[in-house]
């Protein structure tokens, strides 16, 4: 009894350490996002207006804003998610649906795994050499496609991960009345797993919005109103890196502005995001 005692209170010694350090953790994560976007928004309320999405990138030393960096960016990202969605949620699909025991879907979800860790500067870096320098300038495609590369990974790994948790009792039922494998996939599988998919794509765009290292390589920068995606093109991210490094104290508060209305983009998406995937789940 002695041994027993010394040891349940050994093990609630334990788990009150272990959820006193989990509490702590989550405090401190808290305690940077609140000093984060209070610290954003505190320099970048100055900026805060409607010319920050009506008025053009302004030249050195006058008031303006970024409207031609946002159309630019909104531009980029669309582009990476018509190119990385459909790709993305097709390879989940083969992992999850049609290389289950194959030596080929550990080896793509290997791979899938490096893409996912990899730097963004050196798919930047990729990108400027297979994209820019072929075309010789740089461009919203490529800018585009850089992303892209960055979105996909994302997406693979949720579709494939919430294509299994579907449980094979829905497969073995629509394949029992004689249904074609594409259609329980597209009319079963797609519709339980959904929100899970919708969730990773979201989490996906929350992570490119910011992605400054290969837009440097690829779109670069336009200091003008541009909608042509063959050519240069203004982008939040580069603007934002630019302008924060420059001397003019009018380009610092439009670098804190553009800053504080990123964080709250990739904030709102997270959330939502969640809110998808708990909402699905609580049904």
């Amino acid at each position: 009894m002695a041994v027993s005692s010394s040891l349940y209170r050994y093990r609630q010694a334990k788990s009150a350490i272990a959820l006193t350090l989990a509490i702590l953790a989550t405090l401190i994560g808290l305690v940077f996002l609140v000093w984060i976007l209070w610290t954003t928004l505190l320099n970048g309320l100055e900026a805060l207006s409607p010319k920050l999405i009506t008025e053009m990138t302004p030249p050195p030393g006058e008031d303006g804003g970024l409207a031609n960096a946002f159309m630019g960016s909104l531009m980029i990202v669309l582009l990476a998610v018509v190119i990385g969605t459909p790709i993305g949620i097709l390879a989940g699909t083969y992992l999850a649906e049609y290389s289950r025991g194959k030596k080929i879907g550990d080896l793509i979800r290997f791979v899938n795994d490096i893409l996912l860790s990899a730097p963004s500067i050196i798919i930047g870096l990729f990108v400027y050499e297979v994209v820019v320098r072929q075309t010789g300038h740089f461009s919203g495609y490529a800018g585009g496609i850089a992303l892209a590369f960055i979105f996909l990974p994302v997406v693979v790994r949720t579709t494939d991960e919430m294509l299994r948790l579907v449980p094979d009792v829905m497969r073995e039922a629509a394949l029992s009345l004689g249904i074609p494998r594409w259609k329980v996939t597209v009319n079963v599988l797609y519709r339980a797993a959904a929100a899970g998919i919708l969730t990773g794509v979201l989490l996906a765009v929350a992570r490119i919005s910011g992605e400054t290292a290969p837009l440097l390589f690829t779109a670069l920068n336009n200091q003008y109103w541009s909608t042509d995606m063959s050519e240069p093109m203004a982008n939040i991210p580069v603007v934002i890196f630019q302008y924060a490094m420059s001397p003019y104290d009018e380009w610092h508060a439009l670098a804190w502005a553009g800053a504080f209305v990123m964080t709250a983009i990739v904030l709102v998406l997270s959330v939502v995001s969640r809110t998808v995937l708990n909402r699905k789940g609580g049904k």
